[in-house]
Order: structure tokens, then C-alpha cells, then sequence
């Protein structure tokens, strides 16, 4: 077991896996401490990230997380939500595409991330190349604060992958 606390899965549960829902992480809170970390981090120090006097005069009613706090969340939910694959030596991030903020995500909210399994590749060289769907939703809201296509590569150990 790994930190989804499911048991790991195989090349070929992967395959039958491809078009469907693989996980779902637990919910965390996004406060205005990770808010200001962040900020700090990043000198992105943004009003309506770290100030909440002036953030309650927008239309947010309050300071809201960066998009790319809510974005590097993904690696946390993917730990949870997705099991770990037989044989995976490493795995690293490919890219994105189509990232969309669809919703700001106010202080104190808690998010989750879900994930689909929307493409998968296994190149020459053994690595498996896989696309994931992937919705980060705000509780107790209809609109997700983001979604994306998140590329990685899965680095499997020698003769892990049969050609």
C-alpha cells in the first residue's frame, strides 16, 4: 500500500482503466497561512491573495487562493487518490494542457482533487506516457476551481514493461 492506501495496480489494469474515474483525493483546507506561505514563496503578494481588508471590498468578499496554490495541490491529491503502479521506479511531471481557473477558492475553503484516466502510452523506451483528467472541486460548490489535462511519464524499472 502507498499513501491512496489502495493496493497497486498493473500495466493491464491500467489499460482497462483508460476513460474512467481512478480516484478521488481527501479534502484539505486552504488557509490564509498556506495563502500567505505562498506568497511569500512565489512574491506574489497580490492584495486579494494576502490582504483581507482590501480583498472584502472586490467581488470575492475575502482574499482567495493563488491559482498556482490550488494548481501545485495536484500533487497531494494524485498521492491519495491514485495507486501506486507495479514496477514504477520514478514518475514526473510531462506538462499540461488546457488549464482552466473556473473558480477562485476563498480562504478557509477546503478542495479535492479527481482524476480520470484519459490516455495512456507506453513508448519504445518502456516509460508510460499518461494523460489525466483532472477536476479540483471546492466544497459545498457546483464549479470546480480548476481543471486541466496533467501529462506524466512513468519511469518503470528493467523488464517491468513486456514489449
Amino acid at each position: 500500500m502507498d499513501q491512496s492506501g489502495k493496493p497497486p495496480v498493473t500495466i493491464a489494469d491500467l489499460k482497462e482503466a483508460v476513460g474512467k474515474e481512478i480516484g478521488v483525493s481527501q479534502w484539505h483546507e486552504i488557509s490564509q497561512e498556506m495563502i500567505n506561505a505562498f506568497a511569500d514563496v512565489t512574491k506574489d503578494h497580490n492584495f486579494i491573495h494576502v490582504d483581507p481588508v482590501r480583498a472584502a471590498e472586490t467581488p470575492f468578499g475575502g482574499t482567495i487562493a493563488h491559482g498556482f496554490l490550488t494548481l501545485s495541490m495536484l500533487s497531494v491529491f494524485a498521492y491519495q487518490a491514485m495507486a501506486r503502479l507495479e514496477g514504477r521506479k520514478a514518475g514526473v511531471n510531462f506538462g499540461f494542457e488546457k488549464i482552466r481557473f473556473v473558480s477562485p477558492v476563498p480562504a478557509g475553503a477546503r478542495i479535492r482533487g479527481r482524476f480520470t484516466l484519459d490516455y495512456l502510452k507506453i513508448r519504445p523506451s518502456g516509460y508510460i506516457e499518461m494523460t489525466y483528467g483532472v477536476t479540483v472541486e471546492i466544497e459545498n460548490q457546483v464549479k470546480p476551481a480548476l481543471t486541466a489535462e496533467w501529462k506524466g511519464i512513468a519511469i518503470m524499472e528493467q523488464g517491468a514493461v513486456q514489449a
